[in-house]
């Protein structure tokens, strides 16, 4: 280290993460750099972990490991009812058990097996020195047992050598100068990556963009053309009505992450969730490239459907089937509702005929209906459309062809 200052060789480190912080980067890409500099500083870095939390519905909290022959790589904490054993014989644990601000633990020419089972196996791959700190940021009650899923705000991290002489004061003093920063670089990037989340799980991956880029004023609509897709359970309020509320719950879940992830992986955006079902829309391109896809998005449904339900029937469970209408045209989408309370939506007539031909399934007797303007549009298409008839639709002046898709029995 070529000052005896730390607090002066750090200012290069603390600039380059102020820096990051304001510049938006990811968590991986601050304490990979944060890392390498720390090396670069002289620090004899042979491992590094990072461990923060997180506001996601599948995980609560992400790791960041770095070895120095290996460099970084990200693990996510899921949701556990339990903590892992391997966490709550962590030095980082005790650190949260016990409030205490670092934790410090010499590994070379050790005589006892230390207690905690991760740093004998850190010792056996050559380290000789270990250090934990952190910035907790939320107060931690007393004897919790705290999953990783459940981090407090913060982040807690650990540093290891294998230098024969394990760190030097400088060295730790480097470390521990430079933490604050790396912690409001840290908590920026979480904060930005909370945000993207949040806004893609509930509002879907193109509406949660456009909010986060800034269009977030009321009124404020873009007119497109696109496929409007409406999907319902069928016979799921009969159901509901004779099934415990935790089955519904679970049946429910089950049917829309098929739905979800069907659109999804055909290009679609999920618009909302509908009770029962839900609405989505495909605007992949022209509205020739929006019909396909959203017809091909039927045919891969059917059969994740079908997939679904045999695997329902053979653990015991209630089934459903589904409903679908599809229909194109103009529609606005973005921001509507009032000043405390906004919806990223869509509407407009091609909106509305979607949801009465929806209306049409009983009568006709078909769980998929396609409008003539989504039919002609796909053209050619891979789906055998064959028209059931011309109908009169509640506030729709002229008549429309409705048509299926052709499913031969086998």
């Amino acid at each position: 280290m070529p000052s005896t200052d730390p607090k002066a060789y750090a200012e290069n480190l603390i600039g380059w993460l102020l820096d990051r912080g304001l510049e938006g980067a990811e968590q991986s890409e601050i304490l990979e750099g944060y890392c390498l500099r720390l090396v670069d500083a002289g620090v004899p870095l042979m491992r590094f972990h990072a461990a923060q939390s997180a506001y996601h519905p599948t995980y609560g909290g992400t790791g960041f490991n770095w070895y120095r022959d290996e460099g970084g790589s990200v693990e996510n904490y899921e949701h556990t009812e339990v903590p892992p054993a391997q966490w709550v014989n962590s030095p980082l644990y005790e650190m949260l058990q016990t409030g205490a601000k670092e934790l410090r633990e010499r590994l070379k020419d050790q005589n006892e097996p230390s207690r905690f089972p991760f740093l004998n196996e850190l010792h056996q791959r050559g380290a000789t020195d270990y250090f934990a700190s952190g910035l907790v940021l939320q107060k931690v009650e007393p004897e919790r047992r705290i999953a990783l899923d459940q981090m407090p705000e913060g982040v807690l991290m650990s540093w290891a050598t294998d230098h024969a002489e394990g760190f030097d004061e400088m060295h730790l003093d480097l470390i521990r100068y430079a933490l604050p920063h790396l912690g409001l670089a840290l908590k920026s990037a979480a904060n930005r990556k909370m945000a993207q989340d949040l806004l893609r799980v509930y509002l879907g991956g193109d509406a949660g963009h456009r909010v986060l880029s800034g269009e977030i004023r009321r009124g404020s609509l873009q007119q497109i053309d696109a496929v409007i897709w409406n999907f319902d359970l069928e016979g799921f309020t009969g159901l509901a009505e004779r099934l415990p509320g935790s089955d519904i719950i679970a049946m429910l879940n089950d049917y829309l992450a098929v739905a979800v992830e069907v659109v999804q992986g055909c290009g679609g955006n999920i618009l909302k969730f509908m009770g029962d079902g839900l609405m989505a829309m495909f605007d992949v391109g022209e509205i020739d490239e929006d019909a396909r896809a959203a017809l091909a998005a039927v045919t891969v449904l059917q059969e994740r459907i079908a997939v679904l339900n045999a695997e329902r029937a053979a653990a015991g469970l209630p089934v459903a089937n589904f409903t679908l209408a599809l229909h194109s045209g103009e529609i606005l989408y973005g921001n509507i509702g009032a000043e405390s309370r906004l919806d990223f939506t869509v509407i407009g007539p091609a909106v509305n005929q979607a949801a009465r031909i929806a209306g049409m399934h009983r009568s006709l007797d078909r769980r998929i209906l396609i409008s003539d303007d989504v039919a002609r549009a796909a053209q050619p298409c891979e789906q055998e459309l064959i028209s059931v008839g011309r109908y009169m639709l509640r506030g729709v002046p002229e008549p429309k062809e409705l048509f299926t898709i052709f499913a031969p029995t086998a």
